[in-house]
């Protein structure tokens, strides 16, 4: 962390340099990671440069598309033909913009995509006009940022420093562009090490699927993690969909430099909206959706997919200020009927909003009774950069193992989490290898302890009874047609009543000893399911007893005194 933290804050403090007074700084991104890929793209490239540049010279005029052929002789899909890189475009600072709008315009189609998509033409307009082109050139120069030196689990994390830093100066939704790599590592652990049979042996080919992958670092660690844990040879396809531009075009041109299919990442587009995997199944599936954003602007899609029995949406919809819930409706969606495990972080939202009858609860009853939610972990507060709030983990897979079925297992990790010795934004603290080992033991070992309880599926469902009492008007009670006394709508209650509960018992001992004249309507029962995660691993603390409050009252007062003697000097 602190090598990466220090290059990512040495190519912040060098652009500053060249940006401050031209850009505000929550715009620096848009100028500084385009810039940071090209320069790696350079590095990569630059041992094979002058024999691609030869090639395209000598194929050009034979024949249509040379690209194919040299990408074949050079043994890489991706190159770029011009004479120039960022290093040689300083050789010649009066020609600066054409020479960089050449050295652009001579990568692969591939490269070029992404290139695009960071929209840069504009800033580069706006940096030579004001004479800071060359500098800032000048300065991305002086970083080596070739694989040999900074690896791609290094680079992901310098991008991810440098977005955390961005997204500061933006004021940026929490969680909008990446998740901390402990939490990462601690998802893909759940989501790979459950499932560890189906990962071993040779000639075995799975999918992995992100539907907001930002810079794709959980595709990345996940793929990582199995072979470094499970399966060496095992080959592990990667695909993913993000919506944000720049993040989207880092994401690229990382698996491309990695020898991933690009192709296999689409955007910049919403996965709710401009789903571009229709129709595809995947083994597994991570992600972290955004906490609590607004899906308003796509309401109008979203709804109309409400009505297809097939779409991915039909069984309900969140509120639409937390779209959460409809990202893990679309993964679910995307489950293969041999079976697939899906990993998400959610903020605590999903477990509980929404009453009996809403779209959260609908949702949720679905999950729930279609045996599909294997395990949801709460974790510590202050894990991520941009918010302090608890956060849970969820594993969801239409293939439990036998011990499993028909119950949820609930692990507490709020304790699980060590204090870093300084902050990074929010982030406060940090899950060491050791804490994610005996989190993921226990829920290897789904057996009822401290830090684990299990709940058979109906647990979490209830029944809301709507409760009438009479209307009564001149000391009355007012009847309908059949005699039947009409309800007050200002005295309507409501009950819940667990799944594993007779209705009609609970009623007669907890509401009518108490409103005798009272009935159950139970033409507008509704069921619901919520998971109250703190309830269930609550642990009363006695409170502090009055002479030990005294005791810290007197101490204050004692030091308030003394600190108000040594500014008067009485």
């Amino acid at each position: 962390m602190t090598q990466t933290t220090n290059l990512s804050s040495l190519i912040w403090s060098s652009a500053d340099d060249v940006l401050r007074g031209l850009f505000k700084p929550s715009e620096y991104g848009r100028v500084i990671l385009p810039f940071v890929v090209m320069r790696r793209l350079d590095c990569v490239l630059e041992p094979k440069k002058d024999e691609v540049y030869d090639l395209y010279t000598k194929y050009k005029d034979q024949i249509s598309d040379p690209y194919p052929v040299i990408s074949r002789q050079i043994g890489s899909p991706f190159f770029n033909t011009s004479k120039f890189d960022l290093s040689r475009i300083k050789s010649d600072p009066t020609n600066v913009l054409m020479n960089f709008n050449n050295y652009v315009q001579g990568y692969s189609q591939n490269v070029l995509d992404i290139i695009e998509n960071f929209s840069i033409s504009p800033l580069v307009e706006k940096l030579h006009k004001n004479k800071r082109l060359y500098l800032l050139i000048d300065k991305f120069t002086e970083f080596d940022l070739h694989p040999s030196k900074i690896d791609n689990h290094q680079m992901g994390s310098v991008y991810e420093e440098l977005l955390r830093k961005f997204s500061e100066m933006s004021n940026e939704e929490s969680g909008d562009h990446f998740t901390p790599r402990d939490v990462v590592k601690l998802l893909v652990s759940f989501v790979f090490g459950g499932d560890t049979e189906n990962l071993q042996g040779e000639g075995k080919i799975r999918s992995v699927f992100d539907p907001c992958c930002g810079t794709g670092g959980m595709l990345t660690i996940g793929k990582e993690w199995v072979h470094e844990n499970i399966n060496p040879n095992l080959k592990i396809d990667l695909y993913g969909q993000e919506l944000n531009d720049v993040t989207y075009s880092i994401c690229k041109s990382d698996l491309l430099m990695m020898d991933e299919n690009p192709e296999n990442i689409r955007g910049p587009l919403s996965s709710i909206s401009e789903d571009q995997f229709q129709g595809r199944k995947f083994d597994y599936m991570i992600t972290n959706p955004p906490f609590g954003v607004s899906w308003k602007s796509e309401k109008e899609f979203v709804e109309e997919e409400t009505k297809d029995p097939n779409g991915r949406f039909f069984v309900g919809t969140p509120r639409s200020s937390d779209g959460s819930l409809l990202f893990l409706q679309h993964m679910i969606n995307k489950m293969n009927p041999e079976g697939s495990r899906i990993g998400l972080v959610f903020n605590g939202s999903p477990l509980f909003s929404g009453d009996a009858g809403s779209g959260e609860s609908e949702i949720r009853k679905w999950i729930i009774e279609n045996d599909w939610l294997e395990c949801i972990v709460s974790l510590p507060d202050r894990m991520f950069f941009n918010t302090g709030i608890t956060t849970y983990i969820w594993i969801v897979t239409n293939k439990k193992s036998d011990d499993r079925k028909g119950q949820v297992q609930l692990i507490d990790g709020t304790s699980f989490g060590s204090s870093m010795k300084k902050n990074l934004g929010e982030k406060g603290k940090e899950i060491k290898d050791q804490q994610i080992e005996e989190l993921v033991q226990i829920h290897l070992d789904n057996s009822e302890g401290e830090y684990c309880k299990i709940y058979p599926n109906h647990f979490f469902g209830y029944t809301k009874v709507v409760i009438e009492q009479p209307l009564v008007e001149d000391g009355d009670i007012k009847t309908d047609r059949q005699g039947n006394p009409k309800p007050d709508s200002s005295k309507r209650d409501s009950e819940r009543v667990l799944l594993s509960e007779n209705v009609d018992e609970y009623y007669n001992r907890e509401v009518k000893p108490h409103i005798p004249d009272s009935w159950m309507d139970r033409s507008k029962d509704k069921i619901g399911y919520e998971i109250n995660f703190t309830k269930y691993f609550y642990k009363f603390a006695p409170p502090r007893s009055l002479e030990d409050i005294s005791q810290d009252l007197k101490s204050l007062d004692d030091e308030i005194k003394r600190l108000s003697m040594e500014m008067t000097g009485e």
